[in-house]
């Protein structure tokens, strides 16, 4: 069975990375805005939050490649 690229184990990471830089911006943003910290705080961990389900429900939406179902084809079949 073949190991799983680089690409594919830090995918995950990824989005969670690019859903926190938003999620700070955000926060930014607001304390920026308001200057009240318990805002920032609380509509960076929402923002978090959002972003974070809603780019998983866009990469659910991908439809998997020739490799992918070869791969998922061989995890069915048990070898």
């Amino acid at each position: 069975m073949n190991q799983p690229s680089r690409r594919d184990r830090t995918r995950p990471a990824e989005l969670v990375l690019f859903s926190a830089g938003l999620a700070l911006f955000a926060g930014l943003i607001i304390l920026m805005s308001t200057r009240h910290f318990g805002a920032s705080v609380i509509s960076t961990g929402v923002v978090f939050i959002v972003v974070l389900v809603v780019v998983a429900m866009l990469a659910l939406t991908q439809k998997p490649d020739d490799d992918e179902r070869l791969d998922l084809d061989e995890q069915d079949r048990g070898h």
